[in-house]
């Protein structure tokens, strides 16, 4: 990766503004917002749980890919200038004891009032729709204009410290004769999710009904096509779930925190 790849200004403008407009209340999934410009998921957990958590991704890159770490009770990241991680979400899952108890659309009363949060910023897979986009692979759930399918499976990451949980997958149909290209395209962005970890047979990975997602929204899935499948970074929500994990915030699915790094800062 190469955090100072250069951005147009064109692009760190309209990252500038999805921002802003989030900080105001936008309050929808941030899927083909500032198209070429890197979101990210997030976690952000007591510090007495931070080691575990950078353990967790560390043996599971795939899906929980670090893009960056803030200090403790820090809200300020090198990814995007005058950002706040706790207004710039379109919103925030928080979560007690394992569960979900409430949703936010602005957190800094939370951020205000555990001070020891520390903040993971993780990579998501939106980053490489752009470029599947130009290469003439539809992504369904822009072009319906709804969110990503997520999905919990039946494969485990593999535990760190207090953390288990299983991998969480984002969905997109492909079309038999472009799977190759969306492999290919992919592939070459390993610090957002990388090439797909499943192509075909939802039922392998324990998915009974792809019509009704764990997350997100469903989408069409036309005859000829195929379901493929991505790491997904909600995977930390469901290692909080598993592990009950006293406090933690995160993002609600498909609503990301948007960069001022390229997509293409990335790429390898």
């Amino acid at each position: 990766m190469n955090l100072n790849y250069p951005a147009t200004p064109q692009a760190l403008e309209e990252a500038a503004q999805a921002r802003l407009r989030i900080r105001k209340g936008y309050d929808k999934p941030t899927a083909g917002m500032a198209p070429g410009m890197t979101q990210a998921n997030m976690i952000a957990l007591p510090q007495d749980w931070a080691f575990d958590f950078l353990l967790y991704a560390q043996r599971n890159p795939q899906s929980c890919p670090v893009l960056d770490v803030l200090e403790a009770g820090q809200c300020h990241t090198m990814l995007a200038a005058g950002s706040r991680v706790d207004t710039d979400i379109p919103r925030y899952r928080v979560w007690r004891n394992g569960e979900l108890t409430e949703e936010v659309t602005d957190a800094r009363e939370i951020w205000q009032s555990h001070p020891d949060l520390v903040t993971f910023l993780i990579g998501c897979s939106f980053t490489f729709e752009t470029p599947l986009i130009q290469a003439g692979i539809d992504v369904r759930h822009i072009s319906e204009g709804c969110n990503v399918p997520m999905y919990r499976t039946n494969r485990p990451c593999r535990e760190a410290g207090r953390l288990k949980g299983e991998l969480v997958v984002s969905m997109r149909p492909v079309p038999a004769h472009q799977v190759a290209a969306a492999v290919t395209i992919t592939a070459r962005y390993p610090a957002v999710h990388g090439a797909p970890v499943h192509i075909g047979e939802p039922q392998a990975l324990g998915i009974q009904d792809i019509s009704k997602p764990d997350f997100g929204d469903p989408v069409t899935l036309r005859p000829g096509e195929v379901p493929v499948f991505w790491a997904c970074g909600v995977t930390p929500q469901a290692a909080v779930m598993a592990s009950r994990v006293p406090f933690a915030v995160s993002h609600a699915p498909g609503h990301m925190f948007i960069t001022d790094i390229p997509d293409a800062a990335w790429q390898q």
